[in-house]
């Protein structure tokens, strides 16, 4: 069933009252409470929808089998809609966490690309500008060698 379908009002107090198994006086508290409020119809007359059903079932599990009292189920409905709220935000927050991962890895291997670019091999000094011909390298290659001996001058 579509979400749309199960908040439509379709069904009148006393249809509502059967299938939730309770009075239908008992569901004029709940909904002076703020427990339950159902859509109205263009000449106000209460609309139950399948979800208003299903809440009513609920209150009256709260209230028979674990013998809470009204404030308590009122209690229960608010901690259950902050949970939800809750919960949204961490999926939330895990999905902006992932794609802010994600743009770092890319800029991470961004910039080791960049310094694979610009990075020179190490050579020993004795090695460094040494011509490639004495080296057994091509003759496009070309090094020096530079001493380090003290000039003496």
């Amino acid at each position: 069933m579509a979400d749309n379908d199960r908040t439509r009002g379709v069904y009148m107090i006393s249809v509502a009252a059967d299938l939730a198994g309770m009075h239908p006086q008992t569901l004029r508290i709940y909904e002076t409470r703020g427990l339950i409020t159902p859509k109205r119809s263009p000449k106000n007359t209460r609309l139950y929808s399948d979800e208003d059903v299903q809440r009513l079932r609920r209150i009256q599990e709260l209230t028979t089998e674990l013998g809470m009292n009204l404030a308590g189920v009122e209690r229960v409905f608010q901690l259950e809609q902050e949970i939800g709220r809750m919960s949204r935000r961490i999926k939330s927050l895990e999905r902006q966490a992932e794609r802010v991962q994600q743009e770092l890895g890319e800029e991470l291997e961004r910039v080791r690309r960049s310094f694979r670019a610009e990075l020179v091999p190490y050579q020993p000094p004795g090695e460094a500008l040494v011509p490639a011909r004495q080296r057994g390298e091509s003759a496009d290659a070309v090094r020096i060698r530079i001493d380090r001996r003290p000039s003496r001058d």
